[in-house]
């Protein structure tokens, strides 16, 4: 990745929620960089600070939370500490953002058509013909049949992957440099969430967008993506190439997230789960946030948190990796 340009920079990154009876750390100094035309998938269970990170991109963190430290950079520009009317308009044309739920992102008394002319005039100056054909032929492109007429419906008259079809194309309407997909296919069925995510794909291969995928699916990970995150209690614990991490993970949280996993061919009565929950944000752990679930839990997990070191191809934080565990 060292050749290739480097679109998202995050360093230190830190967020929180303001309480009355003191703040909690939801973010806890993650740093990574994106690079142009791939796509980096960001998994975790609920709660381990995937979506907050990818709201802090887009500039939707809503109050109580809050950016304690740390800084964003998109294409050499810190865009954590702009204006509100700055990321307005940064949002949709630097940086677009596809939810889990399209009923939630559409609005429901505005036909598709409408929608999608008022994002591309918001942010080209094209006339209103010009804007509703090129809205037409994002439709086409994203795979919506009959686009001409289908364009003056409404979002119920679309099944659950034409509205999810609708949103990327909603992202990718004024090529976007950045796309923040955050778990797009979780409402949908498995054969439309294959459609989708392949559609997210080659569409993003062909506009040169970088993609952020939030998943808590490994399944998503594999199929899609070309470099995977992994997140634990608000830090990043191991973050490598997707062949690297899923192949051969190094830290116990990973190796747990892939042991759950069921294989076809294998045959197992039940399947794999790692012990306990994840630590609520008043009440983490001492040292490594992992070590109340850790099967590999030694003496100095209790009172020292890794940070994020190389070790081969991937970057792992833990104190006794897997190629430790395996020696021993």
């Amino acid at each position: 990745m060292e050749d290739r340009q480097t679109i998202l920079s995050i360093r230190n990154l830190s967020i929180e929620f303001v309480h009355r009876k003191g703040n909690l750390q939801a973010i806890r100094d993650v740093s990574f960089d994106m690079y142009q035309g791939e796509i980096l998938g960001v998994v975790g269970e609920s709660g381990a600070g995937k979506s907050l990170t990818g709201s802090a991109i887009t500039g939707l963190l809503e109050h109580p939370g809050r950016i304690k430290s740390g800084s964003i950079h998109a294409n050499g520009r810190r865009i954590d500490n702009l204006d509100e009317e700055a990321r307005r308009q940064m949002r949709g044309k630097e940086i677009a953002a596809i939810f889990q739920d399209p009923l939630t992102s559409l609005n429901p008394v505005l036909t598709i058509g409408e929608q999608l002319i008022e994002t591309i005039q918001t942010h080209l100056p094209l006339s209103e013909n010009e804007a509703r054909e090129k809205a037409v032929n994002l439709m086409k492109e994203v795979g919506i049949p009959a686009a001409e007429q289908r364009i003056d419906q409404y979002p119920h008259q679309f099944s659950g992957g034409m509205r999810q079809r609708i949103v990327i194309a909603l992202a990718l309407c004024v090529d976007p440099q950045i796309i923040i997909a955050d778990e797009p296919t979780t409402a949908l069925d498995v054969s439309v969430q294959s459609q989708v995510l392949q559609l997210l794909k080659r569409l993003c291969k062909q506009h040169g967008a970088t993609v952020m995928l939030v998943t808590h699916d490994m399944g998503v990970i594999a199929e899609v993506c070309d470099r995977v995150a992994v997140m634990y209690a608000g830090k990043l614990v191991e973050l490598g190439s997707v062949r690297d991490v899923l192949k051969r993970p190094q830290h116990p949280y990973t190796i747990g997230l892939m042991n759950s996993i069921p294989r076809i061919g294998e045959k197992k009565r039940w399947l794999e789960q790692i012990p306990g929950a994840m630590p609520r944000l008043n009440a983490l752990p001492d040292g490594c946030k992992f070590h109340p679930r850790c099967t590999h839990c030694q003496a100095g997990c209790l009172s020292s948190e890794p940070e994020l070191n190389l070790t081969g191809a991937s970057a792992v934080a833990c104190l006794f990796p897997q190629n430790q565990h395996e020696a021993a």
